[in-house]
């Protein structure tokens, strides 16, 4: 992943663990969801970072020597792609929302989110959660706002939130539109904070 403009070196080197560990966070998120019927040895494997789930969320701690990061975790309840106003099928790979605690970077309550795909160059996101705006900026298949200010803006909305949907556009010219449940995401957060203080 390229690294974010304006962004602190450590915390954009904690994306890359997060991109790494995305593939597992969906599939714990599913076992919890009861998505998956079989629970063999994979299922293990993928759920093993996970420590807590509440309602529509989880938290998730990695520890390698000596060090901790903590991410609150969600996937979009509702997706809608549209290209020239129309409603189409295509295919996305994960679609997260997440906010990380990852202390050694001085990263506390950076959020991301990833659409399942390449947003379009040079573009935004746009995060609607009631009547507040936000925009984040991108970098590949990745989201997040300009600044640590509007990281903390953008949570508290969050907490105050039912939910929030995040519009973006593909570098394929598709229109999206991910509606995350806020449900839960409170206390999610808090747990990640605390686990990685």
């Amino acid at each position: 992943m390229a690294k974010a403009k304006g962004r602190n070196h450590e915390a954009n080197h904690s994306w890359e663990a997060v991109e790494q560990m995305t593939s597992h966070v969906v599939k714990a998120l599913a076992i919890g969801a009861g998505l998956f019927w079989a629970a063999g040895a994979q299922a293990q494997a993928s759920s093993e970072n996970q420590v807590n789930a509440i309602t529509d969320w989880s938290v998730f701690e990695h520890k390698e020597s000596g060090k901790n990061e903590c991410w609150a975790v969600s996937t979009a309840k509702e997706s809608v792609n549209t290209r020239s106003g129309q409603v189409v099928a295509v295919r996305r790979s994960d679609i997260l929302l997440l906010v990380s605690y990852v202390p050694h970077a001085d990263a506390k309550g950076q959020v991301g989110f990833t659409g399942g795909y390449p947003f379009a160059g040079g573009s935004t996101v746009d995060v609607t959660i009631g009547d507040q705006k936000f925009v984040m900026i991108t970098d590949g298949e990745w989201a997040w706002p300009a600044s640590a200010g509007d990281d903390a803006k953008l949570v508290a909305a969050m907490k105050r939130g039912a939910d929030a949907t995040f519009k973006a556009r593909s570098s394929r010219g598709t229109q999206t539109a991910d509606t995350f449940s806020l449900r839960g995401f409170t206390a999610a957060v808090e747990d990640a904070e605390k686990r990685c203080n």
